[in-house]
C-alpha cells in the first residue's frame, strides 16, 4: 500500500468513523462532543510552540505522568499539549494534570486535518507514546520541521508482521521520525528489522517501571481495603483490563472459588468503558451479587463482585487487593500492563497471550512473580493455592517490587534522549 492509496481509504472511511462516534455517543455523550477537533479544527486557546505529547488513552496518559513532570521541570518555558483519541483519555489528562497542561483530541489521520492541526499549533516537538504511528501525522511533522520522537516504544512480533505488509508507508514513517526510544533491545531489533535507521534507535527502557506509588495513594488504598473488609479476613482478587470473552470465564471461576472460599470478593475491571453495562448484566445472569464502584457502596457479606466502572482508579484498586489477574491474556489480545500490580507487590496471574509485553512477562515469570495459565481450571488452581497463602503471597510480592525497582530509571534516560530535540533547552 502506498500513502496516496492509504489517504484514499481513510477519506472513504471517515464518514463511517464519524457515524461510529455518534453511535458510541448514545451510551457515552462525550463521543459526540468536540467533533471539530477530530477534523483538525483545534480550539483557539491552545498555545503555539508547545511540547506536544500524544497518548492514545488512559493507560498511556497514566504512564506519561513522570515524563511530563520531567519535561516541565527541564523546559519550563514551553507549555505541554497532550492529545488523546478517547474521551476517557481526555478525562485522565484532566485527572492527572489539572490545568497544568492543555488537551486536544488528535485529528483523524486525514492529510487536511493533520495539516490544519500542525500548521496552526507549530509544536516545538512531538513525543509519541508507545506505538501510535499515523502516516499523515508524522509526514506533516516532517514537513513543518517538527522533531518527532517515539518514546517508550514497543513492537511485538505480531506488530512486525502487520507493519511488514505495508513497507512503503512504514519506510516513510520511519524516515519522518527523529528518534526512537525502545523499551528493550528485543523491541529495538524489531524496529531495525522493519527498516529503521540504526542511528535513530536508542534503548530507553519502559517508563511504566517508574510509576510512583506515593503515600497519599497508598493511604487511600488502605482506607478502601478497610471499607471493603474491615476485619482483613476476606480474600480479594482483581481481574483487570478484561475483554469480551474473559469476563464469563472469570465469573465462572469466581463462583467455583466461592465453594472453598465463600467470602471471596472479586473486583472486575473491564478494559473498555462502553462494556460496563453489559458486564454488569452478565454478573447478574451468573447469579452473582454485584455492586458498582461508582456507587461508592461498600460490599457486605453477600456481595460477590465489585464492578470497577470508574476511570483512572485501576492503580488504587490494585492496592486494595491480594492478587491480580491481568486481562487481555486469556483471549488473543496480547495482554496489558503487568508492571502496575507488580509495583504494588501483588502476585500476578495471566493467560498465555502476553505478546504485547513479552519481555516484562518473561521477567516476571522468571522471578516467580507471575504465573501463566491456559484455561479456567488452571486459573482456579492458582487462586486456590495463592489466596490462602499469606506468607507465600508476601514473598512473591516482594520479588515483584524488587523487579520493578531494578528497572527504574527509564524516564531519565528518555528525557536525556529528548534533550537533542529541544533546540533552546534551558
Amino acid at each position: 500500500m502506498t500513502l496516496p492509496f492509504y489517504n484514499f481509504l481513510i477519506r472513504l472511511l471517515t464518514p463511517f468513523i464519524l457515524l461510529r462516534q455518534l453511535f458510541k455517543s448514545i451510551k457515552e455523550p462525550a463521543y459526540r462532543q468536540r467533533l471539530p477537533e477530530r477534523l483538525g479544527y483545534c480550539p483557539k486557546h491552545l498555545p503555539k510552540q508547545a511540547i506536544w505529547i500524544h497518548a492514545v488513552s488512559v493507560g498511556e496518559t497514566v504512564a506519561c505522568v513522570p515524563l511530563v513532570a520531567g519535561l516541565k521541570k527541564r523546559y519550563p518555558q514551553h507549555r505541554i499539549l497532550i492529545t488523546t483519541m478517547t474521551p476517557s483519555g481526555s478525562e485522565q489528562v484532566k485527572r492527572s494534570f489539572g490545568d497544568s497542561v492543555e488537551h486536544a483530541y488528535l485529528p483523524y489521520d486525514l492529510p487536511g486535518a493533520m495539516r490544519r492541526f500542525i500548521s496552526r499549533l507549530q509544536p516545538h516537538m512531538c513525543v509519541i507514546i508507545e506505538t501510535e504511528l499515523w502516516p499523515n501525522m508524522i509526514r506533516e511533522c516532517a514537513r513543518n520541521n517538527v522533531p518527532t520522537a517515539l518514546v517508550n516504544a514497543r513492537m511485538s512480533e505480531k506488530s512486525v508482521r502487520g507493519y511488514a505488509r505495508f513497507p512503503r508507508i512504514v519506510d516513510e514513517m520511519f524516515a519522518g521520525l527523529t528518534v526512537v526510544a525502545a523499551q528493550s533491545e528485543a523491541a529495538g531489533n524489531r524496529f531495525l528489522a522493519l527498516g529503521l535507521d540504526p542511528d535513530k534507535l536508542h534503548i530507553g527502557g519502559s517508563i511504566k517501571f517508574d510509576c510512583i506509588l506515593d503515600d497519599v495513594t497508598k493511604k487511600r488504598a488502605v482506607k478502601l481495603r478497610n471499607s471493603w473488609d474491615p476485619n482483613r479476613s476476606r480474600p480479594i482478587w482483581i481481574a483487570a483490563s478484561t475483554h469480551k470473552g474473559e469476563e464469563a470465564i472469570i465469573l465462572d471461576v469466581h463462583k467455583k472459588l466461592m465453594h472453598s472460599h465463600p467470602d471471596a470478593l472479586l473486583v472486575l475491571v473491564p478494559r473498555h468503558r462502553h462494556r460496563m453495562e453489559s458486564v454488569y448484566k452478565l454478573c447478574q445472569r451468573k447469579g452473582l451479587t454485584v455492586i458498582r464502584r461508582s456507587s461508592s457502596q461498600a460490599p457486605n457479606n453477600t456481595s460477590h463482585v465489585i464492578l470497577g466502572d470508574t476511570i483512572g482508579e485501576l492503580s488504587l484498586l490494585y492496592g486494595a487487593c491480594d492478587l491480580a489477574f491481568v486481562g487481555g491474556s486469556l483471549v488473543p489480545r496480547g495482554g496489558h500492563n503487568m508492571i502496575e500490580p507488580a509495583a504494588w507487590g501483588l502476585p500476578i496471574v495471566c493467560g498465555t497471550n502476553t505478546f504485547n509485553f513479552p519481555e516484562v512477562a518473561a521477567a516476571l515469570s522468571r522471578s516467580g512473580g507471575q504465573q501463566c495459565v491456559h484455561n479456567a481450571e488452571q486459573l482456579l488452581a492458582q487462586l486456590e493455592t495463592l489466596l490462602p497463602d499469606v506468607s507465600g503471597r508476601r514473598t512473591v510480592g516482594e520479588a515483584n517490587r524488587a523487579l520493578v525497582a531494578s528497572h527504574r530509571g527509564a524516564v531519565e534516560k528518555q528525557l536525556s534522549i529528548l534533550d537533542c530535540l529541544v533546540s533552546d533547552a534551558a
